[in-house]
C-alpha cells in the first residue's frame, strides 16, 4: 500500500482521501511502509524523486538520500517549497523531464522517517505549489504516527499481569513458526524451553549484573553517583541470589522479583549512559578476560579429568579386595571353571577381554550373554594382572554366566611374553620411559601429553591385543571386546563375515578429519610418509573380528615388532595401541556397517539416541567412563543395567548407580 499525490489532493492505492481525518495511523505503519517502499523502489530512482525526510526535536529537515548528486540538504520544513523550487533542483528534474508525484507512506528507522518520492510524469513541471498541499498532509500523518506511539506506550505501560501473560502466549505462538534450525532450540519466549534449559533465569541473572557492572563504570566516570550506588545495590542483590547456583531450582523464591528490579535500573541506566562504542570497548575488555580464564580453566580441567581416568573408585577397589580374599580363601579344587573341553572348540564363537576391572568385565560378559540367540555357544577368554586375578575369577564363580563358558587366565603367567621378544616390555624397562612416566618436571609433562601417562599404557594388558595368535594358538577366528563397551545385540553375525583375506574386520571412523592416520602418526619422519596416506581412514579398536589364520600368515606380530622397534624414542607416534595398530593392519582392515560399532560415549555429549539404540555394541572410549563419576548421566543407563545392584558384594562396597 503506498500513499499518492496529485493536483487534487492525497490518494490511497488510487483512492482519494478527501479530509485529513480520513488519513488513519494503520495507513503508516511499520509494515504498510516497507511494502510502499519496495513498491516505489520498482521505478528507477532519480535524485530528485528519492528524499530523507528527518525528524528531530527541531523542525524536519528533508535530505537528500542519493549522494551522487551532490545536492545534499534542501531546507527545513518551512522553506520546503521555495527550495525545493530552487534553480539546482528544478534543472536536475527538468534534466530528467519527471515530475516528484508519488510519494510512499513513511516507514520506520531507527534514524528517522523515509519518504520516498517518484512516479512518471503526469503533470507539467510548474505545479510544484502543489507541495504545500502534500507536506501539510504529511506533518498530519507524522503527528498521528507519534501521537499512536504515545498512545500504545502508556496503554502498555498501564496494562495488568493478564495483559502481559496474553502478549507472552501469542509471542510463544509465533515463536513455533520460527525455524528451530536457524535459531536453535533456546529462546527465552518459548514454555517448552524451561525444560530443556533449567538454568535459563540463571543465565538471564548473570547477564544482567554484566551489563550492571559496564554501566556502574560509566555512570562513575560520568558522576551519576545515585545512578552508580543504585546499580551497585542491584547488582549485589542479584549475585546474592544467583549464588552457586547452576539451576532455576536452586534460585531463591525472591528471583523473579530481582530480575524485574535489575531490569528497571538497567533500563534507566542504558536512557542516561548509554554509548555504544564505550560499552563495545567495555564488552571487549571482559570477554578477553574471560577468554583467559576459560583457557587457564580448559587447562584445569584437562588435567583433572585425566588425573580421574587413572584412578579407580573406592567402590570397585573393595569389590576386587573382598573377592581376592575369598578367592583364596576357597579350596584349590573350587576354583576352577567347569566347560573346559569349549576353550577350543572352533564351532563356537570366542571372545577376548583382557581388563582389571572385575565390574567392567562382568558388564560386557553379562551384556553378551543375555543379548546372544545361543548363550551356550559362547567362550569368553579373560586375562588380567596377577593383582586381580583372584577377584576375577571369583567373581564369574560366584556368578557365572549362564551356560556360556569362561576362563580366566594371569598375564603374569605367559612366559613367552619377556623383554628380549616383546619391544614394548624392553621399552618399559629403559630408563628414559621410566623418566617420562614418572618424573613430573619432564618436558613432556604438560596437559597435551598427559593422556599418554596413564598406566595402562604400561600393562602388558594393552599390549596383548597383538599377541592373540600365541595367547590362542589352536583357534582360528575370535572377536576381541573392550572392558569399556556394552553389547545391546547378538553378534553371533559377525563370525559369518568374509573378510576378504583381510585380518581386521573394524568399523572405519573418518567420518571426522582428527580420525585420519595424520592425527596419530607423525608424517614428518620419512618411515611414516613413504609408507602410509596421511588421509587413510583410521579405525576402531574396542570391538574388532580377527582372522587368526591369516594373522599368521601375514606375519601380522613381526610387523608389529618392526614399527614398535622403530618407535623407541617415541618419534613415530607417542603412545598407546591404536597408532600401531593403524601402522600394523594397513590395508589389512576390512571396514563393518558403523551401526555394528558406535564409539565416543565417553566423550562425546551429541551422539544421536537412536544411533546408540541401533547400535550392537556401544564403546565408552575417552576419559568418561561409566564407571567413574565423570560419566555422562545421559548414555550411563546402557552400563548400569547390566549390574545388578542388590548383590550382597556390591552393596558392601556402595557401588550404586
Amino acid at each position: 500500500m503506498g500513499l499518492g499525490w496529485c493536483a487534487e489532493g492525497l490518494f490511497v492505492n488510487d483512492d482519494p482521501i478527501a479530509t485529513e481525518d480520513q488519513v488513519v495511523l494503520d495507513q503508516v505503519d511499520d509494515e504498510l511502509g516497507v511494502k510502499a517502499a519496495r513498491n516505489c523502489s520498482s521505478i528507477p530512482i532519480s535524485p530528485c524523486r528519492r528524499l530523507y525526510l528527518h525528524h528531530r526535536s527541531g523542525p524536519y529537515q528533508l535530505w537528500q538520500v542519493n549522494k551522487e548528486a551532490g545536492i545534499g540538504s534542501i531546507g527545513g520544513y518551512g522553506d520546503f517549497p521555495a527550495a525545493l523550487g530552487g534553480r539546482r533542483w528544478r534543472k536536475e528534474c527538468q534534466r530528467r523531464r519527471l515530475s516528484p508525484l508519488c510519494v510512499a507512506s513513511p516507514f520506520r528507522r531507527r534514524s528517522g522517517l523515509f519518504v520516498f518520492l517518484g512516479g512518471p510524469r503526469q503533470r507539467p513541471h510548474a505545479d510544484l505549489v502543489g507541495y504545500d498541499k502534500l507536506f501539510y498532509y504529511i506533518s498530519k500523518i507524522l503527528k498521528k504516527l507519534n501521537e499512536g506511539m504515545q498512545e500504545r506506550r502508556s496503554v502498555f505501560g498501564q496494562q495488568d499481569e493478564e495483559a502481559i501473560v496474553r502478549l507472552e502466549n501469542v509471542a510463544i505462538e509465533r515463536s513455533k513458526a520460527v525455524d528451530s534450525a536457524v535459531l536453535g532450540k533456546y529462546s527465552i519466549w518459548r514454555k517448552e524451553s524451561e525444560h530443556e534449559y533449567p538454568d535459563a533465569k540463571v543465565r538471564f541473572m548473570r547477564d544482567q549484573i554484566i551489563m550492571g557492572r559496564i554501566y556502574t563504570v560509566l555512570a562513575k566516570s560520568k558522576n551519576k553517583m545515585d545512578l552508580y550506588q543504585e546499580l551497585l545495590s542491584r547488582i549485589k542483590d542479584s549475585q546474592r541470589v544467583v549464588g552457586e547456583a547452576n539451576a532455576d531450582a536452586d534460585l531463591h523464591h525472591s528471583a523473579p522479583e530481582k530480575i524485574k528490579t535489575m531490569g528497571q535500573v538497567l533500563s534507566k541506566a542504558r536512557e542516561a549512559l548509554y554509548d555504544c562504542k564505550t560499552v563495545t570497548q567495555r564488552l571487549r575488555a571482559m570477554l578477553q578476560s574471560a577468554d583467559e580464564q576459560v583457557r587457564s580453566l580448559k587447562k584445569q580441567s584437562t588435567f583433572l579429568s585425566q588425573l580421574a581416568a587413572k584412578t579407580i573408585p573406592n567402590g570397585i577397589n573393595c569389590l576386587s579386595m573382598r573377592l581376592t580374599i575369598e578367592y583364596y580363601l576357597l579350596p584349590v579344587e573350587k576354583r576352577k571353571f567347569p566347560k573346559s573341553e569349549n576353550l577350543e572348540n572352533p564351532d563356537f564363537y570366542h571372545y577376548a577381554l583382557f581388563s582389571d576391572n572385575v565390574l567392567a568385565a562382568s558388564v560386557v560378559v553379562n551384556s553378551t550373554i543375555m543379548n546372544a540367540k545361543e548363550p551356550e555357544k559362547h567362550v569368553f577368554h579373560l586375562v588380567t594382572d596377577k593383582l586381580n586375578f583372584g577377584a576375577m575369577n571369583m567373581w564369574f564363580l560366584l556368578n557365572p554366566p549362564g551356560k556360556a563358558t569362561i576362563h580366566v587366565e594371569n598375564v603374569d603367567d605367559f612366559k613367552w611374553l619377556n623383554s628380549s621378544y616383546c619391544p614394548v616390555l624392553r621399552q618399559l624397562e629403559s630408563a628414559a620411559m621410566k623418566e617420562y612416566y614418572f618424573k613430573a618436571d619432564h618436558p613432556s609433562a604438560g596437559s597435551s601429553n598427559l593422556k599418554y601417562r596413564n598406566p595402562k599404557y604400561l600393562s602388558m594388558l594393552n599390549h596383548l591385543r597383538f599377541y592373540l595368535p600365541e595367547v590362542y594358538p589352536k583357534l582360528d577366528k575370535i572377536l576381541f571386546l573392550d572392558d569399556d563397551i556394552v553389547v545391546q545385540k547378538d553378534l553371533t553375525a559377525l563370525w559369518s563375515v568374509d573378510l576378504n583375506g583381510n585380518v581386521n574386520g573394524a568399523v572405519e571412523t573418518c567420518g571426522e578429519s582428527f580420525h585420519r592416520f595424520n592425527k596419530y602418526l607423525n608424517f614428518s619422519n620419512p618411515h611414516i610418509s613413504s609408507n602410509f596416506d596421511s588421509n587413510a581412514c583410521g579405525w576402531a579398536y574396542g570391538m574388532n573380528m580377527f582372522d587368526l589364520k591369516e594373522w599368521k600368515k601375514k606375519d601380522i606380530t613381526g610387523i608389529y615388532h618392526k614399527w614398535q622397534s622403530m618407535n623407541e624414542d617415541r618419534v613415530l607416534w607417542k603412545l598407546g595401541t591404536l597408532p600401531p595398530g593403524l601402522l600394523t593392519f594397513y590395508k589389512l582392515t576390512y571396514p563393518l556397517d558403523k551401526s555394528w560399532h558406535v564409539l565416543g560415549l565417553g566423550y562425546n555429549p551429541t551422539i544421536d539416541r537412536a544411533e546408540i539404540e541401533n547400535a550392537a555394541v556401544v564403546h565408552y572410549n575417552g576419559n568418561m567412563k561409566p564407571w567413574l563419576e565423570l560419566a555422562m548421566t545421559r548414555y550411563r543407563t546402557y552400563w548400569t543395567k547390566y549390574i545388578n545392584y542388590e548383590h550382597p558384594y556390591i552393596k558392601t562396597c556402595k557401588l550404586s548407580e
